[in-house]
């Protein structure tokens, strides 16, 4: 149960403020469904994760042509998806938005990168700690003529990002709801 109950959002497996994003959603109802790669983490393990949380997750190849089909059997019954990807990851999938809108033309597709989709930092690795101390947030936490205390990731990957990905994710899906067109929302 939930406000979001009747929400069907995938979740391209990553680090930081997606699965977090995934868990506010799943949280307010939503049905969010995690796709993880063969490669990564084994599920039992995730799921002492506190991010993984209320959905389900499955195993799928995504680089490979079956792969990559069953995404979009799934992109064509949910009404968004998000990703942490860097810049371009998705296109050299074959699963560029164009892509995506061909087999459901209201889909929503959140996107989180840690420096932007372009720019000179934008194809680098991004991390919680970098984003607030160049945005000076870092320096004011602490005591004073001391160093600053790490807050862990709860500033820049889950209050700067997760949650105005869940937020804009869930915007997008609102206005789908009234023009039938799907938007790509970058966080």
């Amino acid at each position: 149960m939930g406000a979001l109950q009747g929400l069907k959002i995938l979740e391209l497996g990553g680090i930081g403020p997606v699965p977090f994003a995934g868990m506010i959603l799943a949280d307010m109802g939503a049905d969010v469904i995690r796709i993880n790669s063969p490669s990564g983490a084994p599920i039992e393990k995730m799921s002492l994760i506190v991010t993984m949380r209320g959905r389900r997750s499955i195993v799928v190849d995504i680089k490979s042509p079956e792969g990559r089909e069953v995404i979009l059997k799934l992109i064509s019954k949910v009404d968004a998806m998000m990703e942490g990807f860097r810049p371009g990851v998705l296109e050299r999938l074959g699963l560029s938005p164009e892509v995506c809108w061909e087999r459901n033309p209201a889909l929503v597709i959140a996107r989180m990168t840690g420096w932007g989709q372009e720019g000179p930092l934008a194809q680098r690795a991004g991390h919680d700690i970098n984003y607030i101390a160049l945005s000076g947030a870092l320096h004011a936490i602490g005591r004073p003529d001391d160093a600053p205390i790490i807050p862990l990731n709860l500033i820049g990957d889950y209050a700067g990002g997760g949650w105005p990905l869940a937020f804009g994710l869930v915007s997008g899906v609102f206005e789908a709801s009234r023009s039938g067109k799907g938007q790509v929302i970058d966080v």
